[in-house]
Formats: C-alpha cells, sequence, structure tokens
C-alpha cells in the first residue's frame, strides 16, 4: 500500500507555503514554504554525496527549524533518520555507528573521531545544500518503508533501535488529529526535544499534517514558555513541564485562555497536579499512552473530563488489551506498531505475542468502558522528568567507580520530576 509521509509533508510544505509553520521566541519566522524547499535541497545534497534510499542517517544535532529540515530531507529522499540525544558522549556514539552501520553522520561540531563514516556537519550540509537544484518529488514509499529508528533501552544490555515505517507514522498522527479534533487554525506551543518520540512523533508530526503554526522554542523554559503561550490553542508537554509552569512567578492564568488543548505524556501525572492544573488555569490536562515500539496507544477524549489516574481509550484502529485476568501486561495491536529491531530478530520476535499483539512492558487494567489505568511496569524502569532511566545503566557507571564493588539504583517519588534515581 502507497503511504509516504515525505509526500504527505512534501505536498502540505506546496500547498500551504505562505503559512507560517516555525514562530521562535527571537520573533524569527520560517514558512512552509521556506522549510519545503530547505528539506528539498538537503535531499538533493544528500544524494550527491551518496546517500540511497534506505541508507541511516545518525543525527546528534541541537533543536532547530534547521533540524527540522534534516529529518524531511531524510523522508524525501527515502533515508531512515536516526535521532540521537545530544547528551551523549563520544564513548556512546560508538554503539550506535556500529549498530545502525550509518551512510552519513550529521553533528553540530565535525566528527574527527569515526573516521569510518561519512561525517559532516549540519551547517556544512546547509551551505553545500544552498548550490544544489531542490529535489523534484519524494522517493516513493509504501506502509512497511522504513522511515526512522529511535533508540530505546531495555533493562540489560544496550539500546535497541525500534524500526519504524511510513505507515507506522503516517497512521498514528492521523488517529490523533482526529481524537484531539486537530483543527486548521490551531497553533501549537513546542518545548519538547525533537529526538524523543513525544517531541517529534506525537507534537511535530500531527502539527506538520494540519499545516498548523508552530511556536518552536529550543528548550523548554517556564519564563520562554509564559511569554509564547497567549494565542496558543495547543500545549504539549510532560508533567514536570506543568509543574514548573505553576510555580513559575509569571505564572498568570489569563495567558492560558487561548488554550483548548493541553496534554501530557512520557510521564504519569499525579492527581494532585491535575487538581492543581485545573484549580490555577480552569482546564484540563489530557494525558495519552504510548511507547517507542508503537507510539501513542490511548488518549482521554475531549467530549468528557479525564479521569485522573487513567490513560484513556485506544486510538482509532488500534486495539489494547490486558494479558490475564483482570490486571495484567498490556498489549496492543495495529498499524502503529513498529517493524521490528533493527538487526534483532530475535529481540523483535520476544517483543511479540504469538498472536501478533506489542508486549509493553507495562501493567494495567481496562474498566467497563474499555479505559486504560497504568498500575506499574514489567520492566526496571525510571521515569523522570518525562525520559526512561534505565537502573542497569546507571549501575554499570557507579559500579565502575574505584572503591565500588556493586550498586543497586531505585526510583524514589520526587514532586518536580516525577521520580528520581
Amino acid at each position: 500500500m502507497s503511504i509516504s509521509l515525505g509526500r504527505i509533508l512534501f505536498d502540505i510544505a506546496e500547498r500551504r507555503a505562505a503559512r507560517v509553520c516555525f514562530r521562535l521566541s527571537d520573533g524569527v519566522v520560517w514558512h512552509y514554504g521556506d522549510v519545503g524547499v530547505c528539506a528539498r535541497r538537503l535531499a538533493a545534497e544528500f544524494e550527491r554525496i551518496g546517500a540511497s534510499p534506505g541508507d541511516r542517517v545518525l543525527a546528534q544535532v541541537d533543536k532547530s527549524p534547521q533540524a527540522v529540515c534534516l529529518y524531511l530531507a531524510c523522508l524525501y529522499a527515502g533515508l531512515v533518520y536516526v535521532p540521537l540525544n545530544t547528551a551523549y558522549t563520544d564513548a556512546e556514539l560508538d554503539y550506535f555507528i556500529e549498530d545502525a552501520k550509518p551512510a552519513v553522520l550529521v553533528r553540530d561540531v565535525l566528527d574527527k573521531k569515526h573516521p569510518s563514516v561519512n561525517s559532516r556537519t549540519l551547517d556544512d550540509l546547509l551551505a553545500a545544500s544552498r548550490g544544489q537544484a531542490p529535489m523534484a518529488a519524494p522517493a516513493a514509499a509504501h506502509s512497511e518503508t522504513p522511515a526512522i529508528i529511535l533508540y530505546t533501552s531495555g533493562t540489560t544490555g544496550h539500546p535497541k533501535g525500534a524500526l519504524l515505517s511510513h505507515g507506522n507514522l503516517v497512521s498514528n498522527a492521523e488517529a490523533l488529529g482526529e481524537v484531539w479534533r486537530w483543527q486548521d487554525d490551531d497553533v501549537l506551543l513546542h518545548a519538547l526535544p525533537i529526538y524523543h518520540g513525544h517531541g517529534l512523533f506525537v507534537a511535530l508530526h500531527v502539527a506538520l499534517m494540519g499545516g498548523s503554526e508552530i511556536r518552536f522554542l529550543a528548550r523548554f523554559d517556564p519564563r520562554e514558555v509564559l511569554s509564547m503561550l497567549p494565542g496558543c490553542t495547543v500545549m504539549m508537554g510532560v508533567p514536570t513541564h506543568y509543574s514548573r509552569l505553576l510555580g513559575s512567578p509569571e505564572c498568570d492564568p489569563v495567558l492560558f485562555d487561548t488554550l483548548r488543548l493541553m496534554i501530557s505524556g512520557s510521564a504519569p501525572m499525579t492527581q494532585m497536579l491535575h487538581e492543581r492544573i485545573r484549580a490555577r488555569t480552569g482546564k484540563w490536562v489530557i494525558e495519552r499512552y504510548g511507547l517507542t515500539e508503537g507510539m501513542i496507544l490511548t488518549s482521554h477524549r475531549l467530549d468528557a473530563a479525564p479521569k485522573p489516574g487513567t490513560v484513556g481509550f485506544a486510538l482509532p484502529g488500534v486495539d489494547v488489551r490486558v494479558a490475564g485476568d483482570g490486571v495484567g501486561e498490556i498489549e496492543a495491536k495495529g498499524p502503529n506498531v513498529f517493524l521490528g529491531y533493527f538487526g534483532k530478530h530475535k529481540a523483535t520476535a520476544e517483543a511479540m505475542t504469538a498472536d501478533g499483539y506489542l508486549r509493553t512492558g507495562d501493567i494495567g487494567q481496562l474498566d467497563g468502558q474499555g479505559c486504560l489505568t497504568i498500575t506499574g511496569r514489567a520492566k526496571d524502569i525510571i521515569i523522570s522528568g518525562g525520559l526512561n532511566v534505565y537502573p542497569k545503566e546507571v549501575e554499570s557507571v557507579i559500579d565502575a567507580l574505584d572503591g565500588v564493588s556493586e550498586s543497586a539504583v531505585i526510583g524514589a517519588p520526587h514532586e518536580d520530576f516525577g521520580e528520581a534515581a
């Protein structure tokens, strides 16, 4: 089946060329036409330097409109985009290069430690691309054509690359747009990282496919967010973001007046925080639930007040069930479920049930209406500030210190981050 996220976004950039795409905190504006041309030129530059459809592009770059253009260029050129946390060290980068075997490595500073890889800086790619004729049309793709690898860790061993297809990404963005009733005039406040599924898949895909204006902040800063909030209709964040906004001295309830939708994910929101937000702004926060391998599985709907402590109902086209009687591991099936772990067939098989459902590793229960509650985790993971912290990785660093024979890392409640190690 012919499904191409690159084609969809390519066409939107053409049709809505004069509409604002990114509005930055310093007043700089990128229109959809600007984004489209930049991405098409980068796609042509990738072709010029020898990157072919299916090749991986490893990207460790700061958040910026140019970084989004880099991602779109990969979609246009049929390349597989592999974003990495900018906090990863060179030693950690060694593993990702070995595992993903990228055709091109893109960083903010030229990489000289990996001579076997075609390394470029984003600035150099952009400069070279300005002399290129823009790519005329995106590469063909179908529902199972690989589009992105997003690395996710397990409780033991190295991170695994979750391979997601064009069909996975398109189906999930369309389902979220339907459930959240995305509107033609929506304006999104985006203060999330874009190396992470929340900022890249959930926020950017829905907004870009809607041709929406995006208030694009390089990082989450409460004062900056509050200054950009008036005029926004949608905000997406993690519980820590909302907690810090409420704690800011600049937090005036009138700043939230234009918001029709506040969405939280990547970590559970406490009932106390829900109630504080409701009391301060007069608005509910919508929670949704997902994971890298299946993206978003459930969300609360907009036709009723959400029930704090729950994460809503299965998205259109997604089947969510709980293994066992009453409480058990959450399993999911649908067009959103990933192709598998890149180069790891055994791990892929272990992640799936015999009848094709994804094992999420989370424990939960469904009520009579199909609303999901997360009650725990089968995997040993700490979720701190919306990011996964894997105790084994922290323990490995601690155990390497002089004088340490063995360590154990556990999660503890934290008022700001939700959990801390």
